[in-house]
């Protein structure tokens, strides 16, 4: 798997995880405000005057079916004494410890262990790119004759395309004349000006696409790779 789809994954965990708590803590909360509106409606039809009292505090925990909202759950009064409106309510923590959270500890276990799973990845290329030749984004493995390129991803090349790039790592200023790269690659042809043409034309997308290079003509008797 690449690395950009191992990252979208775990974003997609991330999410799911967050949107599975706040789930969960949505249908806690319905269910304590339903709970405690009931016990407060039935509290205040047992209610006689206007005065929130310990007896009503008493009264208001014995109906409430959620024990754990017992003692946590309070009433307040809302508005003049001309006007009374008393409410109950609680703290978001208390919602937080009835919610069931269970599903999205999991879902954050999973996360957890991806996201491991994907820094040890990118770790490990890390380390298999430190001792190759770098230049511009693209890595050369001389020891296996392979071209990767930044997020440690094999990138794909003709023979022709790969004798070529080889020949530019392996030049200090990664300069070639038309001279040079005809005789390597073509030594028995006497004019490989077009096949030359070809294959550097074939070969800029891929060189482009896979790091931060581009193969420059110098006044058309050479070709240079550099850093864009």
């Amino acid at each position: 798997m690449k690395q950009k789809y191992a990252l979208v994954v775990l974003f997609a965990l991330i999410l799911a995880s967050s949107l599975t708590s706040f789930g969960c803590y949505s249908s806690a909360s319905r269910q304590v405000n339903e709970d405690m509106s009931r016990a407060l409606t039935l509290t205040m039809q047992e209610q006689q005057g206007d005065v929130i009292t310990r007896d009503t505090i008493r009264t208001f925990n014995s109906h409430l079916q959620i024990a754990a909202l017992r003692g946590k759950a309070t009433i307040a009064v809302d508005g003049s004494p001309v006007n009374f409106k008393p409410y109950a309510r609680c703290s978001e923590a208390t919602i937080f410890s009835l919610s069931d959270q269970r599903p999205t500890a999991v879902l954050w276990a999973v996360t957890l262990v991806w996201a491991a799973f994907c820094f040890y990845r990118r770790r490990r290329n890390v380390v298999q790119l430190a001792g190759m030749l770098q230049y511009g984004g693209l890595c050369y493995a001389e020891a296996e004759g392979t071209f990767y390129d930044a997020r440690g991803q094999r990138v794909k090349l003709t023979p022709m395309q790969q004798q070529l790039m080889e020949m530019f790592f392996r030049s200090d200023a990664h300069l070639l004349t038309k001279t040079e790269i005809c005789d390597a690659l073509w030594p028995k042809k006497p004019d490989a000006n077009d096949t030359l043409y070809t294959l550097i034309r074939r070969l800029k997308p891929v060189v482009e696409q896979h790091s931060d290079l581009k193969i420059e003509s110098d006044r058309g008797k050479a070709y240079q790779l550099s850093v864009r």
